[in-house]
């Protein structure tokens, strides 16, 4: 579990095919202190596991399901990428709850004009935008961010001086693809509202009270 919020940004080292996955090498700085083999990193928001670790790089293993929903598909060496380690239970809670199981990717439509306070505008696939509001919260490359404004195919996200200079948003182009994690909330929220569509359920005339979410496994 993750929270938004960047530690420091890496720089990809090494990209190795290993069959139908891959094998990704960063180095960092400040985070290399504390993290241990079998640790869990958010490189670009995509949770990944520390494989191996030697001086101020880290090794890990990238799935044929991480290169299938996230960009670091088609990520190369010399890549500037954002990275945070695992929340602490004693930690701040500084952004929302990330998971860093990505939901899909997203396409830049509007970028800052300079590193000033300034919208980023993305463009968002049907099955992501359902979850997205205005004032909530929606995890971008791993940052989390708050959402300004949103239609049916787009959200924009109001992007401060310090979020572009400490994450790699700042040095996106129109057209990029980012990595997308949607609100956990709202999707436990859409599987107790799905019940309700089902005609056994209706015809059953149950009422969404502390019984019926303890009776479906909610509470």
């Amino acid at each position: 579990m993750f929270t938004g919020i960047i530690e420091e940004t890496g720089t990809v080292i090494s990209v190795k095919s290993v069959g139908n996955a891959k094998e990704l090498s960063i180095k960092g700085n400040k985070i290399m202190d504390s993290i241990n083999i079998g640790d869990s990193i958010a490189v670009d928001g995509v949770c990944l596991t520390v494989k191996d670790k030697m001086g101020m790089e880290f090794s890990a293993d990238l799935s044929e399901e991480t290169l299938k929903l996230t960009t670091l598909s088609s990520i190369t060496s010399g890549a500037v990428v954002n990275l945070e380690r695992a929340l602490r239970l004693d930690d701040r809670l500084g952004g929302h709850l990330v998971t860093g199981h990505i939901d899909g990717r997203g396409k830049i439509m509007k970028k800052p004009a300079s590193n000033q306070s300034s919208e980023m505008t993305i463009a968002c696939p049907k099955d992501i935008i359902k979850y997205v509001i205005k004032k909530g919260s929606i995890a971008v490359n791993g940052i989390s961010l708050t959402v300004a404004s949103c239609t049916e195919t787009d959200f924009t996200v109001a992007l401060i001086p310090l979020t572009l200079t400490l994450t790699n948003l700042g040095t996106k182009d129109i057209g990029d693809q980012v990595n997308l994690e949607a609100d956990l909330i709202g999707k436990y929220v859409e599987k107790i509202f799905s019940q309700f569509n089902n005609e056994e359920e209706i015809s059953k005339n149950k009422k969404l009270d502390l019984n019926y979410l303890k009776e479906h496994g909610f509470a």
